[in-house]
Parts: C-alpha cells; structure tokens; sequence
C-alpha cells in the first residue's frame, strides 16, 4: 500500500471519527491508527487501510464500524489521575458543597469517563471522607461516546497492571476482590455509579443539574465549534455554585462567561449564576 493511499484511508477514517463523536484525530494520534487497527484488519481478514475503509463504506454501521471507532478513541485513563485534582475534591471543593446544599443530595456527573477508572476514584473518595455524608442520596452519572468503553465500566473488572496505577494499597484492599488475574470492584462502590453510552455534544442520558462535574481531557479532542457545543452542554447541566474539573491542558477562558476559574485549585472552575452561564453560553455557541 503506498504512503498516498495510506494517508487517504487514514484521512477517510478521521472524517468518520469526527462525524461520529465530534473528535478529530490530532496528529500525536495518526501515526498510531494502523497500529491500533492492525489485530482488526487481520481478525476480519483485510489486508490494508484502504481495505477496510471500503468495508466500512458497504457498511457504516454495525459491530466492525463500532469497533473501528472505538480504537481511534483515546481511552488512556487511571484510578485517582492527576492526584492534586481529587485532593483538592476531598480537602476543599466536596466540603463546599456540602456546606453550600440545601438538602442532602449531591449529583455528580463523569464526562467522558472511559472504562470507569474516574467515576470509581470519585465514589472512593467520596468514602475517603467518612461519615460526613451519611443520609445523602449521592449520584455518579459516567459517560462516554464509547459504548465498549462503557460495558467494561459497568463490569468494574480491572487488570493487575491497570490497578498498579494510581491505586493505593488501602483502597485496593478495601474496595476491591481478587479474580483470578484481575480484581473486581465491590458493589458498596459500584452501587454509587451509573454509566451510559452518550455523546457530550449532544447527551440524552444526561438530565437535570449537577453539583460537581468533571470533563478531564475530552475537550482537547474537540475543534473549536465542537468545543463550544460541549461547553454549552456541561452549562445546561449546571445551577449557580457547580463545581467543574477540566484536564492539565484545557481551559473555559474564551468559551463564554460561563465558568469562573478558582484561584486555589488549578483546573477548577465554578459556576456563578446558572442564568448568566446559559445565556452566555448558548450565545457563545451559536456563533
């Protein structure tokens, strides 16, 4: 296959991956494509790139077109990632919450949340902090554009290797069963989580407000516009006091008025008039 017909088919590819998730394919990620899809191609009997872009085309939908998707996606991910950000959850931005509630309810909500990793940190850290919510109806949606990503959530079912990373000993003891090679996570943790299959863009598991919401490394994937609708999204979602956590290189400077970034938390942002932030918001992305 020449170089011409390769970068084709690879370009043929990331228009698919824009079209069905809103994500482009940077260039750190192009040159990883074939090898990602390499075990595909040979499993489904394709000799080449362009082979399977001419597949997809007979038949855009279905198993292979999902799976196809699913590779180009980047599901890099791990139990308590960037531990600064669920100190600051535990030691200062919870208690807020907590402090500022009107009743005892605190919804979460997981944008783009992979195979659970985060979700679950949340949820664990939740019982880092004791008995302090004792009597709250605690919620953690978890969704991601992957639907692959989101049955190996829901099965809460890790490798070795997977929780070497980030997890603690004491949280690996307590929260977690040993099955055979991998560790299973507990049902006291998993009853706290739910996780959906949902495209940011354009969400229909997502409903009504949420008190924290994290959207870590998802809108750098995004070009602008696409950038824009999400923002406008996470805003729909949020009340005046909405706690939003954003990754290392991502920011809501210049997406609209929406979100205030806390001085002493870098990556957190907050919500200040829920009227305000919609307004601002839609505007911004309509333009």
């Amino acid at each position: 296959m020449t170089a011409h017909l390769h970068n084709r088919a690879v370009d043929t590819l990331a228009r698919l991956l824009e079209k069905h998730t809103g994500q482009q394919l940077t260039e750190a990620r192009r040159w990883r494509v074939e090898t990602s899809l390499r075990p595909l191609l040979r499993t489904n009997g394709l000799h080449s790139m362009d082979e399977l872009v001419h597949v997809l085309g007979r038949a855009p939908s279905g198993p292979l077109f999902e799976q196809v998707i699913d590779l180009m996606l980047n599901h890099e991910s791990s139990f308590f990632r960037d531990l600064n950000v669920f100190q600051s959850l535990e030691e200062a931005i919870l208690p807020k919450i907590r402090e500022a509630a009107t009743e005892k309810r605190l919804r979460i909500w997981c944008a783009g949340c992979s195979t659970g990793k985060e979700a679950y940190s949340v949820a664990m850290a939740l019982k880092h902090m004791g008995d302090v919510w004792d009597g709250w109806r605690i919620s953690i949606l978890g969704t991601d554009v992957s639907p692959l990503a989101i049955e190996e959530a829901r099965r809460g079912r890790y490798t070795q290797m997977e929780m070497q990373r980030g997890l603690g000993i004491n949280d690996l003891l307590r929260w977690f069963t040993p099955d055979g090679d991998h560790w299973q996570i507990r049902d006291e943790i998993r009853e706290m989580v739910s996780f959906h299959a949902d495209n940011l863009l354009s969400p229909r598991a997502v409903s009504g407000e949420f008190d924290l919401i994290l959207c870590r490394n998802v809108l750098f994937y995004f070009p602008e516009d696409k950038r824009r609708l999400a923002t406008a999204e996470i805003t729909r979602h949020a009340h005046a006091g909405t706690y939003l956590v954003l990754g290392a290189g991502e920011t809501m400077v210049g997406q609209g008025s929406c979100f205030t970034p806390c001085r002493d938390h870098r990556c957190v942002y907050v919500c200040d008039t829920a009227g305000r932030c919609s307004t601002s918001c839609s505007a911004s992305a309509a333009r």
